[in-house]
């Protein structure tokens, strides 16, 4: 099958959590056979953000992490026909982050009878915080919406895409998300994230800053988009912050670690429940302890208490992170159930098999 994905950026992970899932899926499709393009336009927010952050040589984990992809990405101007990015495509995805005007202009094409099956994929929590901005974008040819959360489908089908809808979770690229070969040295918290627009400022120092502290755990944090007063927070809990981490490095450093913790942004835990951050299907693969500030589990992805732990609130989350600190068992037994969930139900080569049987449901109702 000839596969087109209209992505925001393939390249540059930069407040870009969508590109971490996407590698791991575009690397399986073409691993199994399919033709693969990542379309993407030039001058990407997130491309430029990256270069200006750490420079060409912010692009080299991602190119020494994939090789398999260097030859699918494709750059585009701004304004270039729809109809000869696409070609002769069996399949076109495009992502929630582009240009209305190209999701429209897609749209067009298949509507005028192009054959290409046409999927939209979300995965953010706009639908709900700015649904008028989702609204504008005009689907009217899509075949069909994959959504990345259950409550996020659910929206969707108020829209008028009852049974035109799949829930299509994000889920680790287990060929890079992994266990250490070998044990190392494990010392202190990791926790990668950005700040997110004051959406969880006051749940991390409740559930992050304040518990690692009172542990007696040293925290290291990595992500973007801190303001001067995040800074001066993170400095005041004596927190070594490293800044823009490229995601294909991630692995390497949970490795270093004794745990990491989930602080989900406050439209995941009050609007949109069940669906959980990209980083707990990575953390969880590379075999590192994680304890969540409350999130429920709306889809039974998991099993809390089990695959990870739970902290209602921050003194438990202290006591969490304490136990950790001293029970090398625990520890391992979060590690290994975790990484067994993962392994069983949650790699990109599990929402591989998902999205080819969309694709042939959908096929199926063309041909009935």
């Amino acid at each position: 099958m000839r596969i087109v994905y209209f992505t925001h950026s393939l390249r540059s992970c930069w407040n870009h959590g969508n590109a971490h899932f996407l590698r791991g899926v575009l690397r399986d499709l073409k691993a199994r056979g399919h033709e693969v393009r990542a379309l993407e336009p030039a001058g990407s927010w997130s491309l430029s953000n990256l270069l200006e952050d750490g420079g060409e040589q912010g692009l080299s984990a991602f190119q020494a992490a994939y090789p398999d992809l260097q030859d699918v990405i494709e750059e585009y101007a701004p304004g270039t026909d729809a109809e000869e990015l696409i070609g002769d495509a069996d399949l076109v995805i495009v992502h929630e982050w582009n240009e209305p005007a190209l999701v429209a202009a897609v749209g067009a094409l298949r509507k005028g009878g192009s054959r290409f099956t046409l999927l939209f994929h979300d995965t953010h929590h706009r639908a709900v915080s700015e649904p008028e901005a989702m609204r504008a974008f005009d689907l009217s040819g899509y075949d069909g919406v994959l959504a990345f959360g259950e409550t996020l489908s659910e929206v969707y089908r108020g829209w008028g895409w009852r049974g035109r809808v799949w829930t299509w979770h994000e889920a680790a690229d287990t060929r890079l998300f992994k266990p250490p070969v070998a044990e190392q040295e494990r010392r202190g918290l990791i926790w990668i994230g950005n700040w997110g627009d004051g959406e969880r400022s006051a749940e991390l120092e409740e559930y992050l800053f304040r518990p690692a502290q009172e542990a007696g755990l040293p925290l290291t944090i990595h992500g973007v988009r801190y303001p001067p007063e995040a800074l001066a927070t993170l400095q005041r809990y004596g927190i070594h912050f490293g800044g823009w981490l490229p995601n294909a490095a991630a692995p390497q450093l949970f490795a270093q670690h004794l745990a990491t913790v989930h602080v989900p942004r406050r439209f995941y835990r009050e609007v949109l429940p069940g669906i959980p951050t990209i980083r707990v299907f990575e953390a969880l693969a590379c075999g590192i302890p994680l304890v969540s500030a409350p999130w429920d589990d709306a889809e039974h992805l998991f099993t809390p208490g089990d695959d990870y732990l739970v902290a209602r609130d921050g003194a438990e989350m202290t006591r969490h992170l304490t136990a950790l600190r001293d029970d090398p068992a625990l520890r391992e037994a979060l590690a290994t159930r975790g990484l067994a969930t993962i392994r069983a139900r949650h790699s990109c080569a599990h929402r591989v098999d998902e999205l080819l049987g969309i694709v042939a449901t959908l096929s199926n109702k063309v041909d009935a």
